[in-house]
């Protein structure tokens, strides 16, 4: 599970911990610390909890940075992290600091729960369908941007890219990356989710088969759509095996919920989504991707998905996707 869970000896009461860190992918300190926290949260986010009573901090600082550097970036992670724990409604009351050879960044969440609080993550049943909250592709994104500056790695890309879309791509998955999902996770409790994870590290194929094998019901996860940010799987394509992104096995950084929803409720969810989201100045909301059937507790992705090219917040293609209606993502799961 995403979260561990511990029965506490007084009136009923679970204690639900998790903790997490990596290595910076962005170049803003300040970003990466926000990134750092809303990936520690998502955690609980993912079992529909939407209040942590405590966070604590992890940073490791690089021996290899001049104690000037260390002077400006320190403060500027920290804020970062402390900022995005007050917008969750916590606060950050301790940590360690070490010095190391890389730069790791990290913490710990902890909240005391009643039962109704918090969905275990095994309740799927056939006739549910599945529904992602952010698109897929922060790796790739993040990557590109490095090879802007690698020529060698560059002329793999510049035939499928402009240098102006990788920058608002990197920009995109960047905002992303520091967007808690804390209000998906107040979601799953009004439209009844039967179970969710968080796609990271494994990418969304491992993080979906992670999930179906928690399921206490014979069901199987079939993938049909991959919202993906715009421009991403070309880029994927062009580098051959070496990000997998249409293969569902892209490693993500501080991605979006998996969500097993009944099929009555999944786009009032996706709905809802994406006006809160606009409201906050994001483009983007939710996206049906999948159904859940009877099945062998794995999931798989069709040969041919579908792939929704997830516009970056602020480009053309964005204002002119937020002033048109979208078209019901799950008309492609018939």
């Amino acid at each position: 599970m995403d979260s561990c869970v511990t029965p506490l000896r007084h009136g009923g009461l679970s204690l639900v911990q998790t903790t997490d860190f990596f290595y910076p992918l962005v170049e803003d300190p300040y970003m990466m610390g926000r990134i750092a926290c809303a990936n520690v949260l998502s955690d609980l986010y993912a079992m529909g909890i939407t209040e942590c009573d405590n966070m604590l901090m992890l940073l490791s600082l690089s021996q290899k940075m001049n104690e000037k550097d260390r002077e400006r970036v320190t403060p500027l992670m920290i804020k970062g992290f402390r900022d995005a724990a007050e917008e969750g409604g916590t606060s950050v009351t301790g940590g360690q600091t070490v010095i190391n050879p890389w730069i790791i960044v990290g913490g710990v969440a902890s909240v005391v729960c009643q039962p109704n609080e918090f969905i275990m993550p095994d309740g799927a049943v056939p006739g549910d369908v599945l529904v992602l909250t952010k698109p897929l592709g922060t790796r790739v994104a993040v990557n590109a941007h490095q090879w802007l500056d690698q020529p060698e790695k560059w002329n793999r890309i510049k035939l499928v890219i402009t240098k102006e879309e990788v920058k608002e791509a990197y920009y995109e998955a960047m905002f992303s990356m520091a967007t808690l999902n804390r209000t998906a996770a107040s979601l799953m409790h009004k439209y009844q989710a039967h179970a969710a994870t968080d796609v990271t590290g494994f990418g969304l194929l491992g993080h979906a088969n992670n999930l179906a094998e928690q399921q206490k019901n014979e069901v199987a996860f079939v993938i049909h759509n991959l919202p993906i940010i715009a421009k991403m799987s070309a880029i994927s394509k062009a580098c051959g095996n070496l990000f997998n992104l249409l293969q569902g096995r892209s490693a993500e950084t501080s991605g979006g919920l998996l969500v097993c929803l009944p099929r009555e409720q999944a786009a009032k969810f996706c709905s809802e989504m994406k006006s809160l989201n606009s409201a906050q100045g994001a483009s983007n909301g939710a996206w049906i991707i999948g159904i859940v059937e009877k099945g062998d507790r794995r999931a798989r992705i069709i040969d041919k998905p579908r792939i929704i090219e997830v516009p970056a917040r602020g480009s053309q293609a964005a204002n002119q996707d937020n002033s048109t209606a979208n078209p019901d993502p799950s008309s492609n799961l018939a």
